[in-house]
């Protein structure tokens, strides 16, 4: 069942209308950071501001003239947050930890070092720290969106729906920006409502933000919104949009190359996949250029590139990042079932979220369990998700199981947002309707 929205949250979500007199205010407003799903579920908030001042080399400058400068660490933290952002490199986190405890130690109570430490345990999957340390931040700074902004990304990977909603509803009344803004877009994409998702993560590219990386950011989760919508050309123009502010920007370029793969374009979609895993070698990438590559037959290829997938996982791993519930869909799809259904337990228990429940109803399945994994998909769905994925595992699972009007109306739904599913599930779903 839909937790029910508190009446601000809604009013957000209203027609376009109904928004055209918030855009004066902002256009006005510069805010850090992002959130949303993906690989990952929701990234927090990085305050932007705070680093633009310096660079890292001139911080660290300062901090060998000053070391007990709480602010300087703060601020090196967070550039060390936006660098791994924007390069997707683990090994920035533990810089950043180290910075943020620095400061910590210097200033037990200040704000900055645990939002930031907060921001780090959301980056690494840690939902439980990060709920602590957004309770802990709140206090600290009361008329600050940030802590509210950590607050809501843990509550709403631990599935506490309800919770989050009246967290977002008291962060965009205090700040109105782009990261209340995109958080409220994933809360309603949770929630099956696609279109409000859209509205929201088009208000948030129009606050902008002071960060490159930050608006190419929600750029490309609009263009996903897009796609999961249908509305190709509307994907396409967002994915360009945000390469054009920012011409590295690999998520947005793997966005160009799912629309490829849904086109039946296999071979420019595998090229331009190359393109992104070469220059950065994520698990999600990994497994995209895989399965578009097995979608097109070049299987000897695909089994090279998924053996990439576990490599990377050790990595992300050995910087402390929690990829139990990624991975567990990957070993169901092209590995271990029984591992899979070792990580999808092991997610289900850290963080019950419906993203936990969808990876481990999955390992279930796949492994000749799919009565039990329908009753993990009924509650990945109890939002009411629209996600293609979930509607595939759900449907696969039901037929499975014997419930054949349930599996082919999931399955049909699953279809009819087959551009947002790989080739290779896209198959795979129209074999099970069959």
């Amino acid at each position: 069942m839909t937790a029910p929205a508190p009446k601000r949250l809604l009013w957000l979500l209203a027609p376009v209308a109904a928004f055209a007199a918030t855009l004066a205010l902002l256009t006005a407003v510069q805010g850090g950071g992002g959130a949303a799903p993906s690989l990952s579920s929701v990234d927090a908030d990085i305050d932007a501001a705070r680093v633009q001042g310096a660079s890292i080399a001139e911080l660290q400058e300062t901090l060998r003239d000053d070391p007990s400068n709480v602010a300087a660490y703060t601020a090196l933290g967070a550039s060390y947050l936006q660098r791994a952002r924007e390069t997707s490199d683990p090994a920035y986190y533990s810089r950043a930890e180290q910075a943020f405890d620095a400061a910590r130690r210097l200033s037990p109570t200040d704000a900055d070092a645990v939002i930031g430490l907060g921001t780090l345990a959301l980056a690494r999957h840690d939902f439980s720290r990060g709920l602590e340390l957004g309770l802990e931040a709140e206090p600290l700074a009361p008329e600050s969106p940030r802590p509210l902004a950590v607050l809501a990304d843990a509550q709403i990977e631990l599935g506490r729906y309800a919770d989050a909603a009246r967290t977002l509803d008291r962060m965009v009344a205090l700040k109105p920006n782009l990261t209340s803004y995109a958080r409220i877009s994933y809360f309603r994409e949770l929630h099956g409502d696609l279109t409000g998702a859209a509205k929201a993560m088009a208000l948030a590219v129009s606050a902008g933000s002071g960060s490159l990386e930050n608006v190419a950011y929600v750029q490309t989760l609009l263009g996903n919104l897009e796609l999961q919508r249908g509305h190709v050309a509307a994907a396409r123009a967002a994915y360009r949009q945000a390469l054009a502010g920012l011409p590295t920007y690999l998520p947005a370029d793997a966005g160009l190359a799912r629309i490829d793969a849904s086109a039946g374009r296999t071979a420019a979609a595998i090229e331009r996949y190359r393109g992104v895993v070469a220059r950065r070698p994520l698990p999600e990438y990994a497994i995209a250029l895989a399965e578009a590559e097995l979608a097109g037959g070049r299987d000897r290829a695909a089994r090279s590139d998924l053996g990439l997938v576990r490599a990377e996982a050790q990595l992300l791993r050995a910087a402390g990042v929690n990829v139990d519930v990624e991975i567990s869909l990957f070993e169901a799809d092209h590995g271990d079932p029984a591992e899979a259904i070792r990580l999808g337990e092991r997610a289900l228990a850290a963080a019950p979220s419906v993203r936990s429940e969808d990876a481990l109803g999955w390992a279930l399945t796949r492994s000749g369990d799919p009565a039990a994994g329908l009753e993990h998909a009924r509650r990945a769905l109890r939002l009411g998700s629209a996600d293609p994925s979930f509607l595939y595992h759900a449907g696969v699972a039901a037929r499975e199981s014997g419930h054949d009007a349930l599996g082919r109306m999931w399955l049909e739904r699953a279809l009819e947002h087959r551009v947002a599913l790989s080739p290779y599930h896209a198959q795979r779903a129209e074999e099970a309707l069959r």
